[in-house]
């Protein structure tokens, strides 16, 4: 049987991946996953597409305390309680995101490692700034990223450039893709799967640095062609059963594709 083999969600949207032994996942998704994100000085979204360095970012949140940590490759952290300030909203993907800026040390750690003015931003909700497009919860399978190594001529390929939120061991390669229109339970949640994620230029950034170094896409294209005029990897769903979801829990398909 299938299992989780891995789980992944960035509590600010564009710095590093979390990895977490058990996630809740909640209606709206993971409720730290992308609780946070980043404007600039003209109030637009600003991420990995157009500043890849900021991967190199590690952030640690903490709920319960809504207290932040960030620590910068230099070996500096800014840490402390969130205040927050004036209403601000940004597009990310197609609709407007409303938060309220985040005071204190952060936003300027963060301008001086990107090399320009940003601000951090708290959504007002969770689970808003998660890309609706790919709905609340994305999936891929392990033996999917090792086949896009085999097909790229490439040793490995580091998962962590897909920034999924879950991970599944013991499956065929693609083999998800046959589960979009399906329900899936995962751990204790139940997740019916919609579609399949459309693939950008960020995964073909090096996780560890920002920096691009495999053309993921052109790798993607080669050996999968484009799909419904995307290039795809990995597939996107909506919870309909909320649940608790640990590394080694079960993955198992529960009925036919209804789309």
């Amino acid at each position: 049987m299938s299992a989780v083999s891995w789980l992944s969600v960035a509590p600010v949207k564009g710095l590093a991946l979390v990895h977490p032994d058990a996630i809740e996942l909640e209606r709206t998704g993971v409720a730290t996953n992308r609780r946070f994100y980043l404007i600039d000085r003209d109030g637009r979204q600003y991420g990995l597409l157009r500043g890849g360095m900021l991967v190199q970012v590690r952030p640690e949140y903490d709920a319960t305390e809504d207290r932040l940590v960030l620590r910068f490759p230099d070996g500096s952290t800014v840490d402390g309680r969130i205040e927050l300030g004036e209403a601000v909203a940004a597009r990310i993907g197609s609709r407007e995101v409303d938060g309220r800026l985040v005071e204190g040390p952060w936003s300027e750690a963060i301008s001086a490692h990107a090399g320009r003015e940003l601000r951090l931003v708290k959504t007002d909700l969770p689970g808003d700034a998660v890309d609706r497009r790919r709905g609340q919860v994305t999936l891929v399978s392990d033996a999917s990223v090792e086949e896009l190594a085999r097909q790229g001529g490439r040793e490995d390929v580091d998962a962590r450039r897909f920034r999924m939120l879950v991970g599944v061991a013991d499956c065929d390669p693609h083999e998800e893709d046959e589960w979009v229109g399906r329900t899936l339970q995962v751990g204790e949640a139940v997740v019916r799967l919609r579609g399949h994620v459309g693939r950008c230029a960020i995964t073909t950034q090096n996780p560890e640095t920002g920096v691009p170094d495999f053309d993921t896409l052109r790798a993607i294209k080669a050996y999968r062609g484009l799909r419904d005029g995307e290039l795809d990897f990995g597939v996107y769903g909506e919870v309909v059963e909320p649940g608790r979801v640990r590394v080694g829990d079960p993955v198992e398909p529960l009925e036919r594709g209804l789309f």
